[in-house]
């Protein structure tokens, strides 16, 4: 579903990527893991067709995104490091354009959008100006417009980063359902942690190249049910109960 070939891109006498490949396939989640400045932002803004590759290719569902970007970006979602809005607009407004420039159906998308918004705590705050949220709720926004319309394949750049505990559950649950769905989920983060609870597959990058890849089972990672922990911490907002 996502197939990157023999990618290269270099600032200048940097090279950010030196030949990197790798694919995700329909119904997996695959971790892109890596220290800061390995490459891992400049691969998926690459990959969501911000930004050419001086060299190689990548494909969504058969699509180049570069020789034919609106087919290729017609079923991916992309939710950034560090996302950017027009300031003065509302969430509310942004998802609605988002849901406009995809073509969905504004009652359906707007029923999504608030499903969304109710589940990761920001129902009451949609119609606030995006420019006086903190930089979780930005996060949470960016999140949400890139999974509003189920995309078939999904590029998530440090996505969760800035998310409280409950909503970053929350978003890996959407991503699991995703994947269920049949999408290719290509997630990066430098929280290894994270990555072991919830992809099927890693691929490790340093200095721009593919270091090693590693299947869940040679990591022992655990299942999708929620650790100790988790359902602890869940339990004691949900309930107030002091113990």
């Amino acid at each position: 579903m996502i197939a990157v070939r023999g990618l290269r891109r270099a600032y200048g006498d940097r090279l950010a990527l030196d030949g990197v490949s790798l694919e995700v396939r329909g119904g997996e989640i695959v971790g892109l893991l890596g220290a800061n400045g390995a490459g891992k932002s400049t691969l998926l803004r690459t990959a969501a067709g911000l930004q050419p590759p001086d060299e190689g290719s990548v494909t969504i569902a058969g699509h180049d995104v570069w020789a034919e970007p609106l087919a290729a970006r017609a079923g991916l979602g992309y939710a950034a490091e560090e996302p950017t809005f027009h300031e003065e607009l509302s969430a509310a407004e942004h998802l609605a354009f988002v849901a406009a420039v995809r073509g969905l159906d504004p009652s359906a998308a707007r029923e999504r959008a608030h499903d969304l918004a109710r589940r990761f705590d920001l129902d009451d705050r949609l119609d606030d100006p995006v420019s006086g949220y903190s930089h979780g709720m930005r996060k949470k926004t960016s999140f949400l417009a890139a999974i509003l319309h189920r995309p078939a394949a999904l590029l998530c750049d440090e996505a969760l980063e800035g998310f409280d505990a409950p909503s970053a559950l929350e978003a890996k649950a959407e991503l699991r359902a995703l994947a269920r769905a049949g999408a290719a989920v290509l997630f990066s983060s430098h929280v290894t942690e994270t990555v072991e609870r919830l992809c099927d597959r890693v691929v490790l990058l340093s200095t721009g190249r593919v270091a090693r890849e590693m299947p869940r089972e040679e990591w022992g990672a655990p299942g999708e049910d929620l650790s100790v922990l988790e359902r602890a911490f869940l339990d004691t907002i949900r309930t107030g109960e002091i113990r």
